[in-house]
């Protein structure tokens, strides 16, 4: 699977964002797909997940009510809605792609349980 993630940029508190990810190569659907982001200095961590046919999200409890992960599998995409963005949700976004699950509600917040990853898009939030 080929991840392009794509939308970040810079925008300043209390704004929006959506962020991008298409996908290729693979049966996308197969796919629980997840955001993931590294803030400057940080490990990287789990942002949200949806489930393979988008029956099921997971989020991190800082972007909870804020942010929204959905998916259109026919377009092969995945999307992440960004609102009330504040500083501390700087940093470079990343999609990703696994694991594959038989289940329509199966997500994932382990990094080591994705296997395909795209490049990476900025997002920066100004005060």
């Amino acid at each position: 699977v080929q991840l392009q993630a794509s939308g970040g940029g810079l925008v300043q508190t209390g704004g929006s964002l959506r962020l991008s990810c298409a996908a290729s190569g693979r049966i996308f659907s197969n796919y629980v797909m997840g955001w993931f982001r590294r803030a400057p200095g940080k490990e990287r961590e789990f942002v949200a997940a949806i489930s393979r046919m988008g029956v099921n999200t997971d989020y991190t409890a800082s972007v909870q009510g804020r942010f929204i992960i959905s998916r259109d599998n026919a377009k092969n995409i995945v999307y992440l809605r960004m609102n009330r963005l504040n500083p501390e949700d700087t940093a470079v976004y990343y999609c990703a792609a696994g694991p594959i699950s038989g289940s329509f509600y199966y997500t994932a917040r382990d990094q080591s349980q994705y296997d395909y990853w795209g490049q990476g898009t900025q997002v920066t939030v100004s005060s």
